[in-house]
C-alpha cells in the first residue's frame, strides 16, 4: 500500500477517534435545566423603563419619583426573569398624590404573574396587577413602600420577601425543574438504566467506538508491513 493510502487509514481512525469524543460529551450533557419560583424586585428612576433590582427591598432606598415592581415568576437567571406586565408609570400611579415637605412619593407596582408561574395547588388573583402610590418619610424602603399599599407580607430567613397580600400561600424561592433539554431520542432499550449506570456514555458506545478504533490502528499497521 502507498505512503497515500497509509495516511488516509490514519487519518480514517482519527476521525473515529474524534466522533467517540463526541458521542461521549454528548451522552454526559446536563438533561435538565433549573429555575427558582420567587418573588423578583425591580426599580424604576424618574419614568425609565424597570431595571432588575441590586438590592433587596429590605434595603433599597427609593427616591422621591421612582416607582418599584414587583413580580412573581420562574426564572432560571435573574437578567432573564420576567419584568412587571405593567410599565412603571409615575404620572398616572402618583398623580393624584401632592408632594408634601419631609415626604417622598412612590409608585409601586405587584405583578402576581401567570397561571404558569403558580406553585402547583395554586392559583395567581384574579387581578393580575395591582398599583398604589406610597407617601413616605425620605429614608424609607422599598418593603416599606410595598406594606403601605398592600398587605399581609410574608417574608422569610435572610429578609427575603415570600408573599404578597397571602399569595403564595407556600414556599419561598424553592428551586424548579426545567424543562427537558433537546435531545436524541433513544429506543425503550437503550433508555433503560442499568446497574452501576451513572449517567455517563453507554457501555455499547464506548465498546463500540474502542472497536472502531482498533480496527483503524490495525489497518495502519497492515499497511505498514506491505509497504
Amino acid at each position: 500500500m502507498t505512503d497515500t493510502a497509509v495516511r488516509t487509514t490514519a487519518r480514517v481512525a482519527g476521525a473515529a477517534a474524534g466522533a467517540l469524543l463526541t458521542l461521549a460529551g454528548v451522552a454526559a450533557a446536563p438533561a435538565h435545566a433549573a429555575g427558582y419560583r420567587y418573588w423578583a424586585y425591580w426599580e424604576s428612576d424618574g419614568g425609565k423603563p424597570w431595571a432588575y433590582a441590586t438590592q433587596g427591598p429590605a434595603t433599597a432606598r427609593p427616591a422621591d419619583g421612582d416607582a418599584v415592581g414587583f413580580r412573581f415568576a420562574v426564572s432560571k437567571e435573574a437578567d432573564d426573569t420576567a419584568r412587571p406586565t405593567a410599565a412603571p408609570d409615575f404620572a398616572r400611579i402618583c398623580g393624584d398624590a401632592a408632594a408634601k415637605d419631609g415626604t417622598k412619593r412612590v409608585a409601586v407596582v405587584v405583578d402576581f404573574g401567570g397561571p404558569a408561574d403558580a406553585p402547583p395547588g395554586e392559583a395567581p388573583p384574579t387581578k393580575r396587577i395591582a398599583t398604589g402610590c406610597a407617601q413616605l418619610r425620605p429614608d424609607a424602603t422599598g418593603a416599606e413602600a410595598l406594606a403601605a399599599v398592600t398587605k399581609p407580607l410574608r417574608y422569610g430567613s435572610g429578609a427575603m420577601l415570600c408573599g404578597i397580600a397571602g399569595y403564595p400561600a407556600r414556599g419561598c424561592g424553592e428551586e424548579v425543574a426545567g424543562e427537558p433539554t433537546a435531545a436524541p431520542t433513544a429506543s425503550p432499550a437503550a433508555a433503560e438504566k442499568r446497574d452501576g449506570d451513572d449517567g455517563g456514555p453507554s457501555v455499547g458506545v464506548l465498546v463500540g467506538g474502542a472497536a472502531v478504533l482498533a480496527l483503524g490502528g490495525a489497518a495502519v499497521w497492515k499497511a505498514r508491513r506491505r509497504g
